[in-house]
C-alpha cells in the first residue's frame, strides 16, 4: 500500500468515527441510551465474529485469554460506550467528539502511573493543554444539570477507554487477531448490556422505524467494526506517526458533522477548548509516534 493510499485510508477512518457522533443523535431521537449501546454492540460484534470466520480465524478458548479480553471488553466496549451514549445524548454531537478525543491524553497519563511509561517534554506539554481544552470544554455545562452530566459522561467513557487500552499493553493478547479480539469483547459486552438495558429502559421508548435503523446500523458497522478492521491494517502498514494521524482529526470531522447534519453551533467558549484539546493531543500522539519510530530504528544486539 503507497503511502497516498495509507493516509487516504486514516483520513476515511476518522471520516467514519468522526460521523458516528451524529448518528448516535439521530438514532436517540427514536430511542433510550443504554438499548442503543446494547443494539449497537450486538450488531458490530456480529459483524466482526462472521468477518473473522470467514477468514478462516477460530474463536479464543484459553481462559487467560478470554479473562483478558473481558477486562478490557468490561471497560472499552461496555462501560465506555454505555456511557459514551449516555452523554451524546444529553449534549451536541460536536461537542461529544471532541470530549471523547482526550482519550490518548488519559492513555498516556495512566501509561505513566501504572506502566511507568516515560512522558517526553513535548507529550508533558500536551497532557498540560489537553488538560485545560478539557476544563474550558467543560466549563459552559457547569451550570446546567443536563449537560454537566453529559460532559461528566463522555469524560469517564473517554478514561474507561484509556484504561483498557493501557491494560491491552500491560496484558499478552498475540494469540487472538485483532479483529476476533474486538468482535469477542463486543458479543461479551452485548452479554452485558442488552439485559440491563431491557430491565431498565425496556423497549417502550424505542420507535422502531428506519429512523433508528439507518444511524444504527451506521453506528455499528461503519463507524465500529469496518473502522477497526482499517485500523488493523492500517497498524501493520502505516508509520506510528500516520498510523496516530486518527485520533486529531476524528474531532475536526465530528464538528462538521454535527454542524452540517443537526446544524449545531459551538461557542467561542467550547471552540478555545476543542482547539486546545486537539493540540494537546497532536502534542501527546506524535511524542510517542517518533519515540516508537526511534525505538524501531535503533540497531538490534544479535545474541
Amino acid at each position: 500500500m503507497s503511502s497516498r493510499a495509507v493516509l487516504g485510508v486514516i483520513v476515511l477512518i476518522a471520516v467514519l468515527i468522526g460521523g458516528n457522533f451524529t448518528a448516535l443523535k439521530f438514532a436517540l431521537d427514536h430511542t433510550t441510551p443504554l438499548l442503543l449501546a446494547a443494539m449497537r454492540t450486538v450488531i458490530g460484534s456480529t459483524a466482526l465474529i462472521a468477518f473473522a470466520l470467514l477468514r478462516g480465524e477460530r474463536v479464543p478458548r484459553n481462559r487467560t485469554d478470554l479473562a483478558n479480553i473481558f477486562v478490557v471488553s468490561l471497560s472499552i466496549t461496555t462501560i465506555s460506550s454505555g456511557f459514551l451514549v449516555a452523554g451524546v445524548n444529553r449534549v451536541p454531537a460536536g461537542l461529544a467528539s471532541l470530549i471523547s478525543s482526550t482519550m490518548p491524553l488519559f492513555t498516556a497519563a495512566l501509561a505513566f502511573l501504572l506502566l511507568g511509561v516515560s512522558v517526553s517534554r513535548v507529550g508533558g506539554v500536551g497532557l498540560a493543554l489537553g488538560s485545560v481544552g478539557t476544563v474550558v470544554l467543560a466549563a459552559p455545562s457547569v451550570s446546567g444539570s443536563t449537560a454537566a452530566l453529559g460532559v461528566a459522561s463522555l469524560v469517564f467513557a473517554a478514561l474507561a477507554w484509556a484504561f483498557g487500552n493501557v491494560y491491552m499493553k500491560w496484558r499478552n493478547f498475540s494469540r487472538v487477531s485483532p479483529v476476533m479480539l474486538v468482535g469477542v469483547q463486543l458479543m461479551m459486552s452485548a452479554a452485558v448490556l442488552m439485559p440491563l438495558a431491557l430491565v431498565v429502559e425496556g423497549t417502550g421508548g424505542t420507535d422502531w422505524s428506519t429512523g433508528l435503523l439507518v444511524p444504527l446500523l451506521y453506528a455499528a458497522i461503519p463507524a465500529n467494526a469496518v473502522t477497526f478492521a482499517l485500523l488493523a491494517t492500517v497498524a501493520t502498514r502505516a508509520t506510528p506517526t500516520q498510523a496516530s494521524a486518527s485520533a486529531y482529526l476524528i474531532p475536526v470531522f465530528g464538528v462538521a458533522f454535527g454542524w452540517l447534519l443537526r446544524d449545531e453551533r459551538l461557542g467561542s467558549v467550547e471552540l478555545v477548548g476543542g482547539l486546545l484539546v486537539v493540540a494537546g493531543v497532536y502534542l501527546v500522539v506524535t511524542s510517542s509516534a517518533r519515540k516508537a519510530s526511534a525505538a524501531r530504528l535503533q540497531p538490534q544486539e544479535v545474541p
